[in-house]
């Protein structure tokens, strides 16, 4: 499980919304846990189409693979961020929602969509991500989704070579979790307790202070299993 802790641009985009980049995960659901502060998360599905979901403290939303969400400031937004998954986000699942022609040259794509050293990139990368979004929300808007399953398959094409480096740290992460969790429970049902001995806690604080995310300046923790 990956977690971070954001705080939405407050940039205007061309729509006059402030907010983050607008974009996809592929392989991961993710989860918003709302600390503080007002907003939303706009999102396109092919089944549910545009949706404008509030947010308030207290407020948990999560979507799964194929929704694409941007997150929009309201007044003082707060959301800890729990990604399935930890390691496959990083390694290329999300992708943005950039112009038809960006999206078609995976070279060009790399660059627009390389991690922002100032806020100036970062601001460039999300205007982008946002000048395509608004076209298959309008198309949603329609009626159409044709614009918005070219972009799933124009972003299955971008990550394919990607994804066989995702398999060693699914088998080492997500899956070897899954699997302790079974010998556990192998163990318990024959009333063997012999794992209870090896408990530990573990303590970290954020790994990076303050980057520029793709929904907004992100607090980002490493959770290694202990």
């Amino acid at each position: 499980m990956g977690l971070s802790h954001l705080r939405p641009y407050d940039w205007e985009a061309a729509d006059g919304v402030c907010g983050g980049s607008p974009h996809m995960h592929l392989a991961c659901t993710e989860a918003y846990v709302v600390t503080g502060g007002l907003g939303s998360v706009q999102t396109l599905t092919v089944g549910e189409g545009y949706r404008d979901t509030p947010l308030e403290a207290g407020s948990l939303v999560w979507f799964t693979p194929g929704t694409v969400h941007r997150m929009v400031e309201g007044d003082g937004l707060r959301v800890t961020v729990l990604m399935e998954n930890s390691g496959l986000p990083e390694a290329g699942d999300a992708v943005f929602t950039f112009p038809a022609d960006l999206l078609a040259d995976p070279e060009a794509y790399a660059r627009a969509a390389a991690p922002p050293a100032d806020a100036s990139a970062a601001r460039r990368r999300r205007d982008l991500a946002v000048e395509g979004y608004l076209v298959l929300r309008a198309a949603l808007a329609d009626g159409d989704p044709k614009p918005l399953l070219e972009f799933h398959r124009a972003a299955a094409r971008l990550v394919a070579p990607k994804v066989p480096s995702w398999e060693a740290p699914w088998r080492t992460g997500p899956l070897a979790a899954a699997q302790r969790t079974g010998a556990h429970l192998a163990a318990l049902a024959g009333a063997d307790p012999a794992h209870l001995a090896a408990a530990v806690v573990a303590v970290t604080g954020p790994s990076r202070r303050d980057g520029y995310g793709m929904c907004g300046r992100r607090d980002e923790y490493t959770l290694d299993a202990p």
